[in-house]
């Protein structure tokens, strides 16, 4: 099994979050993002998409989407649930990761951490900022009578949001409003096997633009 993809970005760590906590053999295989080289002939020759992170499966067999990726490598494993309602609010979270949380979470930080936040992007920041709180106002909601988002325990549900939360103040966003919010990232660092963005044991590293 390989894996390409690069660790700074926030959608390819939670794949190596996962394949660490699950002690899965892989290869991790780097694409420089910066280098655009998810746009040459022999990426997009792989995922037409252009984006990873991508799992290459036996068989010369690609899976693209990061989310897709976690549900299955997690399928049959106690990262997700098996009863039918639990599964589907595994998904729930996932598209709600993906549609109302990274879209202004990632781009944010992206404009703050890796652009240096220049004028020209100020008002695309400012866009960014209120529907991103509001993605955290829900979480946070969510968690005050919660230990983790689905079933009470820890899921792909929470990896596939960890990922851009952990970061979220290096986009601006202040988390010391959100207690519970907080007290749910701590625990997902305290989970066993936990790695950080780099791909090592402590605690949690740096993002970068969203991919898939």
């Amino acid at each position: 099994m390989k894996v390409y993809g690069d660790l700074q970005s926030g959608n390819c760590y939670k794949v190596k979050l996962l394949l660490s906590q699950l002690d899965l053999p892989h290869e991790w295989i780097h694409v420089d993002l910066l280098n655009k080289e998810t746009h040459g002939p022999e990426f997009l020759a792989k995922n037409p998409n252009g984006k990873i992170p991508l799992l290459e499966l036996e068989g010369g067999l690609y899976l693209p989407e990061s989310n897709a990726i976690l549900h299955y490598l997690a399928d049959g494993t106690p990262l997700l649930p098996t009863a039918r309602l639990e599964r589907a609010q595994v998904l729930q979270w996932l598209f709600f990761e993906q549609y109302s949380h990274e879209p202004y979470i990632a781009v944010a930080r992206y404009i703050v951490r890796y652009l240096g936040r220049p004028e020209r992007f100020e008002a695309k920041l400012q866009e960014k900022m209120a529907p991103g709180y509001a993605a955290l106002r829900v979480m946070e909601q969510h968690l005050a009578q919660r230990t983790y988002f689905v079933g009470e325990r820890y899921s792909i549900a929470d990896i596939g949001l960890y990922a851009y939360t952990h970061v979220a103040h290096e986009g601006g966003f202040d988390l010391e409003q959100f207690p519970a919010v907080r007290a749910w990232l701590s625990r997902v660092r305290g989970q066993q096997r936990y790695v950080d963005m780099h791909g090592e044991a402590g605690d949690p590293g740096m993002s970068i633009e969203p991919t898939a």
